[in-house]
């Protein structure tokens, strides 16, 4: 199967945005790194149509539902852990962004799926209320419901791991 026209551009000026989307998603690099591949390996044989359209939000699509399907099987497989990489002659700036993501991934676990899924689309990709509501295939009122619940829950654990940290 020849390469779809603009496939390989598409991939190559929006990978990092959808990894890190994907990251937010999944809280891991390595979970990461495979749901966006696994969201661009479904779209390729479809690209003829979402090329011409919206293939980001086709490629978030993708990856949000085969998040939650891959959230929804009992046995996740093998859990990846990261080793944090200490960068030579790095400040003090550095070690706060590591420990920062850190946290926001320890905070972004403990939501549901479905808010992680809206409050990720909504606040990080900055999308409005009725794109994230067809990416999740979900109402509007269902997207703001979940981002108040998932932003409240976000804001307890962010709480709950300052608490932690001051001990």
């Amino acid at each position: 199967m020849a390469e779809p026209v603009g496939f390989r551009d598409f991939v190559e000026a929006r990978s990092a945005s959808l990894l890190r989307t994907a990251w937010m998603l999944t809280g891991e690099t390595a979970a990461a790194e495979d749901l966006l591949q696994t969201a661009l390996a479904r779209t390729w044989p479809h690209w003829a149509k979402v090329g011409a359209g919206r293939p980001d939000a086709y490629v978030r699509t993708v990856m949000v539902r085969t998040h939650a399907s891959w959230r929804s099987r009992r046995w996740h497989g093998e859990l990846p852990t990261d080793d944090v990489v200490t960068l030579a002659g790095s400040g003090d700036d550095e070690h706060a962004r590591v420990e920062e993501r850190v946290v926001l991934a320890s905070a972004l676990a403990t939501l549901p799926v479905r808010q992680r899924q809206a409050v990720v689309l909504r606040y990080f990709d900055d999308l409005s209320v009725e794109d994230v509501a067809e990416i999740m295939n979900s109402s509007t009122g269902t997207v703001k419901s979940q981002s108040a619940k998932g932003l409240a829950k976000l804001r307890d654990a962010l709480g709950h791991l300052e608490e932690v940290e001051r001990r």
